[in-house]
């Protein structure tokens, strides 16, 4: 597709581009261009522009467009395979398909091998929302766990993989997984809930599902509330300390290979406040390591220093000559945030009405940049019982960890000691 000039420059604080029609240097049918490159127009032109007619397409020319239309159709199919979970759609593609197919013996066979493919990956996407749910049907609190579980023998992350890099890469792996199952399609449909270009009609009123980047949004949380559960779990001190030092080298690795996601979920994890309070436990900690990573991912200045090391990873990824070089797993959270201010910064349309492809076309650089990294296999040997553990082990609520915390180090204020005699009362039943 054409290429559009730098983003940035084109727009204003109102969100177009003020110059847009003394710089168009050609108009066709309603359509502006700029150096071949398609600046705006409005959906009737563009419609009008798309569809054949007897000129654009006489009937002797069926033949010869064909393979355009099957190849249209598979790079749909590959690319959005969701759209296709729709029994409608479904079905127009068949009809279509079989239309083609009726033509030549080799159109009929590539169209059979497009259908097969799109069935295995809907197949695939079906299978792995049934691990999902079984997943989260199995999840209890760990609180639950302990009071018929004496604590001195429950197993903790050290326990499972003494190893932080070894954790790093199963860890690694999580998140490829579930990268790769997040249709395009779904952060289009996060955000938008009426017609994305302002018709009074919504276009959205039976949304597809977006579950897939929800449960990764989910992950990020599960992962935030292990780390902090591992943390406050132990009763002695020295142990707590050992396991602040066990997830700030894990959280290392996942810089190294390229993983911010768990990475942030990681400092997130030891930032919350049932485990930074825990200061005489900190004490025992060499915090130089943590302090690295913090900086690293600092949110100032918009995250900069993250997001230089985001576009390092990516060049990296560009030239990389090994698997492992090309992991690029970003802070998902952020790139959700970043296309969504995008989406509602700009207007769907310009002020003559036509449409701001300008928009669209970055909205689409973002997602096919993420497209590309969460199509990379990971390199790692899958360790089962340890992504068992990552993905099943119960996790503390947010309350149970406050009373974890509080067991482990006292409160330091009234208000502290009220609230832990509220929990001890509400969790333990203890007065």
């Amino acid at each position: 597709m054409p290429q559009t000039p730098p983003f940035s420059a084109m727009f204003d604080s109102s969100g177009y581009n003020r110059n847009l029609y003394q710089s168009a240097e050609d108009s066709c049918g309603g359509l502006y261009y700029h150096d071949n490159n398609l600046l705006s127009g409005s959906l009737e032109a563009l419609i009008q522009h798309l569809v054949p007619n007897v000129d654009y397409y006489p009937d002797n020319q069926i033949r010869k467009i064909a393979p355009k239309i099957l190849q249209l159709l598979t790079e749909w199919t590959e690319t959005f395979p969701y759209d296709f979970r729709d029994e409608r759609m479904m079905r127009n593609l068949k009809d279509l398909a079989h239309r083609i197919a009726s033509g030549e013996e080799t159109y009929r066979k590539n169209v059979q091998q497009m259908i097969q493919c799109l069935i295995r990956k809907l197949a695939a996407l079906s299978q792995y929302e049934e691990v999902l749910a079984k997943i989260s049907s199995t999840s209890t609190d760990r609180l639950t766990v302990l009071k018929t579980k004496p604590q001195s023998i429950q197993r903790d992350i050290i326990t499972v993989c003494s190893d932080p890099y070894t954790l790093a890469q199963q860890l690694t792996h999580i998140e490829l997984e579930r990268l790769n199952y997040i249709g395009p399609e779904e952060f289009v449909q996060a955000f938008v809930q009426k017609d994305p270009l302002d018709n009074d009609k919504s276009c959205y009123s039976e949304r597809k599902k977006t579950r897939n980047l929800e449960a990764y949004v989910e992950w990020f949380n599960r992962l935030s509330y292990l780390v902090a559960t591992e943390i406050c779990m132990p009763v002695k001190k020295k142990h707590r300390a050992r396991m602040i030092e066990y997830f700030i080298d894990v959280a290392r690795e996942c810089f190294n290979i390229g993983n911010f996601n768990s990475l942030m979920a990681i400092i997130s994890g030891m930032n919350m406040s049932p485990v930074s309070r825990l200061k005489k436990t900190w004490a025992k900690v060499k915090t130089a390591k943590f302090d690295v990573l913090e900086h690293q991912m600092d949110p100032s200045s918009n995250f900069y220093n993250y997001r230089t090391a985001l576009r390092g990873a990516a060049q990296r990824s560009l030239t990389a000559h090994s698997s492992r070089e090309k992991i690029v797993i970003p802070f998902f959270s952020l790139l959700i945030k970043d296309i969504y201010f995008l989406n509602e910064g700009c207007a769907n349309r310009l002020p003559n009405g036509h449409v701001n492809f300008e928009k669209f076309w970055e909205l689409a650089k973002q997602v096919s940049e993420f497209m590309t990294w969460k199509q990379v296999e990971c390199p790692f040997e899958r360790d089962r019982k340890i992504l068992q553990h990552l993905l099943t082990v119960p996790v503390f609520s947010e309350d149970a960890l406050y009373l974890a915390s509080y067991e482990s180090e006292g409160p330091e204020n009234h208000i502290e000691k009220d609230r832990w005699k509220s929990l001890r009362s509400s969790l333990l039943g203890r007065v």
